[in-house]
């Protein structure tokens, strides 16, 4: 029966009457089958069962295009693109040669050159003083050494600092240092502590924080430009500073102390802005009195002085008028404020003067009007002269005293 016929065995081979489905492939078969094609390839002649060329070396011709295919194939192997944020450093035998942008590039394939690419754009981060988990244990064996630091008053802190950096220099970044990681990490522990170091506790934990940040950013960026390490840092944050875990109840202590003296120095500046300014207002108003008072006596003396200067000349010019005129004011001036009445009962009524009482309060009040332009008449020159009625000395008057 026909192998392709129907109901015949398909998998028997009509060549060699093997069963392919259970039968492994003939091993000399197949490299006889491979022989053949590439000897077909380069020249060569056919199968030599088949009476073809028996020359089974490749020709020139062959060997050339192979050639020429692989070195095609090893050239395209020395394509490479660097995205965006990235540089190429290239390589020959380990020898920097050039520093690539972002794009399609081309180098010599491998092992004659070879590029490594760095991110310049990522953010890297570096923590020191952090406990595993990312956590703060409790007790001084879970703290790393790199965590404790020696104030300059001869405290220990425990310090938690992250560090942010990128490479600023794919070359130096390669070339300059030899693990760039550890050797961050390094230079930022040396600064940390000699800035700790030079700084007192209270400052490192309370207001000093933003100060001892700073000083610690340039310091590490100081050394790594001195390693020409090619890394730039970004920002150092201090995540966490505070006392070891066996001074941190003397140490809220001390805080609280602190607080309530700052708070007491609160309340007496308050206390002294509220006394102070009315201390000041009632000196003012004082120093204000004592201003008037001199003023109105010193400006009533000014008047006294210039009243007796007026009588003076005066006195000068009629003596004899001058004194009895002041003689007779101040009489006035004296009796104005007594109750007593004299009366001339010569050829008069005693009823004409009664009643006593009244004339009294009229005389007492007509005396004090006088008495308060005693000064004012003092000054003006007189024309006529007053007669004051003397009483007799027989002695028929008498003196009525009111009540």
């Amino acid at each position: 029966m026909s192998w392709n016929e129907p109901g015949g065995d398909k998998n028997k081979d009509p060549w060699s009457g093997r069963d392919t489905e259970n039968t492994p492939p003939d091993l000399d078969e197949a490299m006889r089958t491979l022989q053949n094609k590439l000897g077909g390839l380069f020249g060569g002649g056919g199968d030599n069962n088949h009476g073809g060329n028996n020359n089974s070396a490749p020709s020139l011709k062959g060997l050339g295009l192979l050639a020429i295919g692989a070195a095609a194939l090893w050239s395209a192997s020395g394509f490479y693109i660097v995205d965006e944020g990235n540089r190429g450093v290239e390589m020959r035998f380990g020898e920097y040669i050039a520093t690539t942008q972002p794009g399609l590039n081309w180098h010599f394939p491998s092992p004659i050159e070879k590029v490594e690419i760095i991110n310049i754009s990522q953010q890297r981060f570096l923590e020191v003083g952090y406990r595993s988990g990312g956590s703060r244990q409790r007790g001084m064996g879970s703290v790393p050494k790199e965590a404790l630091m020696l104030t300059k008053d001869e405290n220990i802190v425990d310090i938690r600092l992250a560090v942010q950096y990128q490479v600023s220099d794919a070359k130096k970044y390669l070339f300059n240092i030899n693990n760039q990681t550890a050797t961050l990490k390094q230079v930022t522990e040396s600064a940390e502590r000699g800035v700790i170091g030079a700084n007192t506790m209270d400052f490192v934990l309370t207001e000093g924080r933003s100060q001892v940040v700073a000083d610690i950013e340039t310091e590490i960026q100081s050394v790594l430009d001195s390693y020409e390490s090619g890394i730039q840092i970004t920002s150092v944050n201090l995540q966490d500073a505070q006392p070891p875990e066996q001074v941190q109840s003397a140490f809220e202590d001390a805080i609280k102390a602190r607080e309530d003296k700052q708070r007491l120095i609160n309340e007496a500046e308050a206390y002294a802005n509220d006394i102070v300014p009315k201390a000041r207002g009632a000196a003012a108003r004082l120093t204000q009195e004592a201003e008037g008072y001199k003023s109105r006596i010193t400006s009533a003396a000014e008047g006294d002085v210039s009243r007796f200067t007026q009588i003076l000349k005066e006195y000068k010019k009629a003596p004899k008028v001058t004194r009895k005129r002041i003689y007779l004011d101040t009489m006035e001036e004296v009796m104005s404020g007594t109750d007593t009445v004299l009366v001339d009962v010569k050829g008069s009524n005693n009823m004409m003067y009664l009643p006593l009482d009244k004339l009294v309060d009229n005389s007492s009040s007509r005396g004090a009007q006088k008495a308060s332009n005693s000064y004012k008449s003092a000054t003006k020159p007189t024309t006529s002269s007053r007669s004051v009625k003397q009483p007799r000395s027989s002695g028929r008057g008498r003196v009525e005293r009111g009540r």
